[in-house]
């Protein structure tokens, strides 16, 4: 990796090369204008800055496709909508095991001395 200096007619680019099993990569770091009173069109970036996640890696199209969600920006508002979806699907959930838990088939039966008490219907199976 090296760091050089490019004069394209009244532009003047500063950027890192680096020369990797047979491509080359450029990164900018700053990029003036030569024209007087004119000021840097880009700021200069840090060295080292590097893109989250892996967008910035060499990957493979059938990679891409099969974990999209590596390389797509978080979509906050979706995200949103998927929590209170999945919230509300738990909480229908419980409300339908606490409801269950009250619907078990009981009858009352009357035990040998004559008291009355609630039992849960079986069947021969059980």
């Amino acid at each position: 990796m090296k760091e050089a200096t490019i004069l394209t007619g009244q532009v003047r680019i500063r950027g890192l090369i680096c020369k990797s099993a047979g491509r080359t990569d450029v990164q900018v770091l700053t990029m003036t204008s030569q024209e007087p009173g004119s000021a840097k069109t880009e700021a200069p970036k840090e060295r080292g800055f590097k893109a989250p996640g892996l967008r910035g890696a060499r990957t493979t199209t059938l990679f891409r496709a099969i974990n999209p969600e590596l390389f797509i920006k978080p979509n906050k508002p979706v995200m949103a909508f998927g929590l209170v979806t999945i919230s509300l699907c738990v909480a229908y959930l419980g409300y339908l095991h606490a409801v269950k838990d009250n619907d078990q088939q009981l009858y009352e039966a009357i035990d040998s001395e004559g008291e009355k008490y609630m039992r849960r219907k079986t069947s021969k199976w059980d």
